[in-house]
């Protein structure tokens, strides 16, 4: 291994550090003297001049491109960019790459300036002697502590390959798993705003013009519509207020959540308690403890270690609380499976598996079925929410929209039955 580490570094001492990719904007004229222009990607102005010359272009005009404020946006890492960069790593490592030149590579290709910066700066502390691990932990927002206990295993184990594509395998298949979670919140989110704006609208400038029409007629008016009507006028004497409470208030629980535990976990319980929504977000948390507890234990990090990972991601205070129970609980010297089924969170079904697993010795293979379980029932049940929004749009609109045009007919279709 220390001859392994000697290499390394010695291979690192002979590689040129990764420099960042620039684009440059041109414009000159090509060997029949037609005047083109476009970009070239180099590191220096020098070195793009240099390679425009050499196909046979006259530079006339060339200049660094400056990012736009929606490129700089975009610019940012996001998880999914961690993801495909493991996948990236853990395929040229298997390949017989070397670390140090693979961050090298994908430091001079990367297509976002923050990420090709990271790179360069990891790959610059992994040659001057520091390992992996601790480079990684230089950027927690990026490589959070099972990110980098997990490599720190793979250095003391020498298998880095082997489990950056374990890296790589959990941050797939827990993106894909926020995908479809975003993916069912969204739907009902979008139809709730939807018909706020559309009633306010109603109540704001449709009813009132109704109103004066009904004021006319001299009749008294259906219940419903007296109501619907009231309504209207109390929006448009308060709406700034109404609408002032409205943002006030989320505004105290956006705060209260960031600094509460007591409002994050009473959200979590209530969230978990949702028809539909409740049962998708359950299935989630089962899928993320159990594909974490499987990674980590397939890695080689001890089970308490990862219990606390798993409940870290889990990403529920119910789950997380009961999963920290378990790991109190195995500390103590108790079971997994009977720990678990003491917390009355997990199902039965998980609970024999993953009993199951620890008598026969293949624990991180029955936790990685468990995942597999249940990844698809998220995946399942999202779809069919999928199915089923467009009927509650109708249902929901229905309800809002057509009560209100029903109540301001209603007087229209007594007047027509008086006149007859």
């Amino acid at each position: 291994m220390a001859v392994a580490q000697q290499r390394t570094a010695a291979n690192a001492a002979n590689k040129p550090k990764p420099k960042v990719t620039l684009v440059f904007a041109w414009s000159g004229v090509n060997r029949r003297g037609q005047k083109i222009s476009g970009e070239v990607k180099a590191e220096t102005l020098s070195q793009a001049k240099a390679d425009l010359i050499r196909q046979g272009l006259v530079v006339q005009k060339i200049r660094r491109k400056s990012e736009s404020l929606l490129a700089q946006y975009g610019q940012t890492i996001k998880p999914m960019d961690i993801a495909v960069l493991t996948r990236q790593i853990a395929t040229m490592l298997t390949a017989g790459v070397p670390l140090v030149q693979t961050l090298q590579l994908l430091a001079g290709s990367h297509e976002k300036r923050p990420m090709r910066e990271m790179l360069s700066n990891i790959c610059t502390e992994i040659e001057a002697g520091i390992q992996p691990s601790k480079a990684l932990r230089q950027y927690p927002r990026y490589f959070d502590d099972l990110y980098c206990d997990l490599v720190a295993s793979g250095e003391q184990s020498g298998a880095l390959d082997a489990i950056f594509d374990r890296i790589a395998i959990y941050r797939e298949k827990a993106e894909a798993l926020k995908s479809k979670i975003k993916k069912a919140l969204f739907y009902p989110a979008t139809v709730i705003i939807v018909a706020l704006v559309v009633t306010a609208i109603l109540l704001l400038y449709v009813v009132p013009e109704f109103d004066k029409i009904f004021k006319s007629f001299g009749a008294e008016l259906p219940a419903f519509t007296r109501m619907v009507i009231n309504l209207s006028h109390i929006v448009q004497a308060y709406w700034y207020f109404l609408a002032g409470a409205l943002i006030a208030l989320i505004f105290v629980y956006i705060h209260s959540y960031r600094r509460m535990e007591s409002v994050r976990d009473g959200t979590d319980k209530f969230i978990l308690r949702l028809p539909i929504v409740g049962n998708i977000l359950q299935k989630a948390a089962l899928a993320r403890y159990a594909r974490t507890l499987s990674t980590t234990f397939a890695a080689g990090l001890p089970l308490i270690d990862g219990l606390v990972a798993a409940a870290g991601s889990s990403g529920n205070a119910v789950y997380r609380k009961a999963i920290l129970s378990v790991r109190n609980e195995v500390m103590a010297g108790m079971q997994m499976n009977v720990a678990m089924r003491t917390t009355e969170v997990f199902p039965e079904m998980v609970i024999q598996m993953i009993m199951i697993g620890e008598e026969s010795g293949s624990l991180d293979d029955m936790l990685s079925k468990v995942a597999g379980i249940y990844e698809q029932q998220v995946d399942d049940a999202v779809d069919a929410l999928s199915s089923m929004i467009e009927p509650l749009i109708m249902v929901v609109l229905g309800i809002l929209i057509g009560g209100l045009v029903i109540a301001m007919y209603l007087p229209i279709f007594k007047l027509g039955s008086v006149i007859k």
